[in-house]
């Protein structure tokens, strides 16, 4: 089994004001009776600020751009709220007639960093605009998990409100730097709003060495849960791509428990080109029968996205 990858899609030209670099955890509008997919994504401004933009392309061949978004769907948050330095989408649900947006909230730290949080957008005609739904975070730290959350994979199964989520469980010194540790944990809600987190691990470390463990995307399939994620180790990953991120796979009877298969994945760096360094940030759906990933390539999306198509056979 194994992806066969189909090509670039998009990386940000400079000429839009506030996306001069960067398209970074592309998150797909999958919707079946359209032509169309919208793809959302962080990008960046000036000042390297994280701001959500998104394009349009033809759902039968991804990479016909039809439409590129002029201005954020979002903006910055206020003075000292949880996102005031960045926001960075990274799941959409349909709602009835709205549109779930999750996104994730940043500021700037002293100590470390930076610090994340889970916000909520909403979308009441059909995804042309969005409303931040608080000022506050859906969820920050607390005394269960007292570091940051990230990234949401959300899916509504059998009733139930399910998030494959971020979770930061330390900081390390590294050569003189601060870096973040985090692996993937799940939580359950009755509405989307409200989550339950009682520290869940979904997906672990496998060795004192692995470092970040991000961006689940999870669907279902005949009662079993799948899951595609990307993983990197602690040492020089933004320079070394034997560290840096790649492409990991598992399976879960029931969406909480998980086996890590890695070697099953299917998809690794190109020889050269804009995945050759790294590959992250994966989003998987169907379409007509097909399993289509996104995924970002070199520079934690400054390449751009593209995309990859199943084939059982390889």
């Amino acid at each position: 089994m194994g992806w066969i990858k189909k090509g670039h899609i998009y990386k940000p030209s400079g000429d839009i004001n506030f996306s001069q670099s960067h398209a970074q955890v592309p998150v797909v509008d999958y919707q079946p009776k359209s032509d169309t997919f919208r793809i959302y994504f962080s990008t960046r401004d000036k000042n390297n600020r994280s701001l959500p933009g998104y394009i349009d392309v033809l759902a039968d061949n991804p990479k016909k751009i039809v439409n590129v978004a002029d201005k954020p769907i979002l903006p910055l948050g206020s003075l000292g709220t949880f996102d005031d330095c960045g926001v960075m989408p990274s799941w959409v649900v349909n709602n009835g007639d709205k549109k779930y947006l999750y996104y994730i909230g940043w500021n700037v730290r002293n100590t470390i960093s930076y610090h994340n949080s889970v916000g909520l957008a909403i979308s009441s005609d059909g995804g042309n605009s969005y409303e931040k739904f608080s000022e506050g975070p859906l969820w920050d730290r607390n005394y269960i998990e007292p570091q940051y959350s990230g990234t949401s994979c959300v899916l509504f199964d059998n009733g139930v409100w399910k998030n494959w989520y971020l979770s930061c469980t330390e900081w390390r010194i590294i050569n003189d730097k601060s870096e973040p540790r985090y692996h993937i944990k799940y939580a359950e809600s009755a509405d989307g709003i409200n989550w339950i987190r009682k520290g869940t691990v979904a997906i672990d470390y496998q060795s004192d060495d692995e470092a970040g463990i991000v961006k689940a995307s999870v669907i279902k399939k005949n009662g079993q849960y799948f899951m595609w994620y990307s993983y990197r180790k602690f040492n020089d990953y933004r320079t070394n791509k034997e560290s840096s991120y790649r492409i990991g796979y598992a399976e879960s009877p029931d969406g909480i428990n998980w086996k890590r298969m890695d070697n099953k994945a299917g998809i690794t760096i190109s020889e050269s080109g804009w995945d050759s360094q790294m590959i992250e940030y994966p989003h998987v759906i169907k379409h007509k029968e097909k399993l289509l990933m996104f995924y970002n390539g070199n520079g934690f999306g400054e390449s751009g996205f593209g995309y990859a198509e199943f084939n059982a056979k390889c």
